[in-house]
């Protein structure tokens, strides 16, 4: 009997799991909560649709793992719930809007933590915006260099775009002029 195909079932089957329960953590359904509107109520649907299909592959397995002639109805008929069970998943999952980074269907196909994914995208995040930060603090200061060496070439000018600025930035009362 080759064991693949329990194996990529079960590997299947972790993933729907894993991928049904971070969506529904991240639309605020739990265990507990009784989902109010509708697309959480149908998301609570489709989470338990893929715990009882998690279930019947389970069941599935053990058939198969101890298959013989007399077992053979017994399977045909968890294969018929099967199908049964993914045509109701398929049609409650056409009234979700979740969408899930291929990223985090990628490592939960290799076996991999999907935090993973938020880590590095957070990580990603961070390094930009020091980056923009960076840049924006390099601005400022050439700024600051700039009026400063034009205060020293042009005193009488400088005064007058500062009375300018002040005047514009007035009625918004929200920029700070202090050179």
């Amino acid at each position: 009997m080759d064991n693949a195909a329990p194996n990529s079932s079960s590997s299947a089957a972790a993933t729907a799991a894993a991928v049904a329960a971070a969506a529904a953590s991240g639309n605020g359904v739990q265990g507990g909560d009784r989902p109010e509107d509708p697309s959480k109520q149908n998301l609570a649907q489709v989470t338990a649709s893929i715990q009882r299909t998690l279930g019947l592959l389970h069941q599935l397995n053990l058939n198969v793992s101890s298959f013989s002639s007399a077992s053979q109805l017994p399977l045909l008929q968890r294969l018929n719930a099967l199908v049964a069970e993914l045509d109701t998943m398929q049609k409650l999952a056409e009234g979700c809007n979740i969408q899930v980074p291929m990223e985090v269907v990628n490592l939960i196909d290799d076996g991999k933590n999907p935090d993973e994914f938020t880590r590095d995208v957070l990580n990603s995040c961070i390094a930009k915006n020091q980056i923009t930060k960076g840049k924006t603090d390099a601005f400022k200061s050439l700024r600051k260099h700039l009026l400063e060496e034009l205060e020293e070439a042009f005193p009488e000018d400088i005064e007058a775009y500062r009375q300018i600025r002040a005047t514009s930035a007035a009625p918004s009362g929200s920029v700070s002029l202090s050179w």
